[in-house]
């Protein structure tokens, strides 16, 4: 459930890599067996950081390169190929406040708003 990144300089124009880390770092392992290893798997040019820098997105490996148990990006693969002949259809919810005088649109002046269900405003 947690985002986790690892930053790792290497030589210009070079390709990206499999490479280790250590997952009681992130909580991923033990610290008796913390083996973890890095697979890329997308790479994309860098926003932030601008120039020829890559974002290179990678799935957790356990050290035999069967996925993590963290890694859910492993199974959502095997579905989308196991279904690759449709196409997928999802959509994205996005809420917005509306904020007067420091604080949410009808939100009142002096206690905690009334439980989820019919909202009621007043006018002044």
């Amino acid at each position: 459930p947690l985002m986790r990144s690892k930053t790792r300089i290497v030589k210009g124009g070079k390709e990206p890599e499999i490479w280790g880390f250590d997952g009681s770092s992130t909580n991923q392992a033990p610290g008796s067996n913390s083996d973890c290893v890095l697979q890329p798997v997308f790479t994309c040019p860098d926003p932030l950081r601008g120039g020829d820098n890559v974002l290179v997105l990678c799935e957790v490996q356990l050290t035999d390169f069967t996925p993590h148990p963290t890694n859910t990006r492993a199974a959502a693969r095997a579905v989308a190929e196991k279904y690759a002949d449709m196409s997928p259809m999802f959509g994205i919810e996005q809420e917005y406040t509306f904020f007067q005088n420091g604080r949410p649109l009808g939100w009142p002046e002096v206690r905690l708003p009334r439980g989820a269900g019919p909202v009621l405003l007043r006018r002044r």
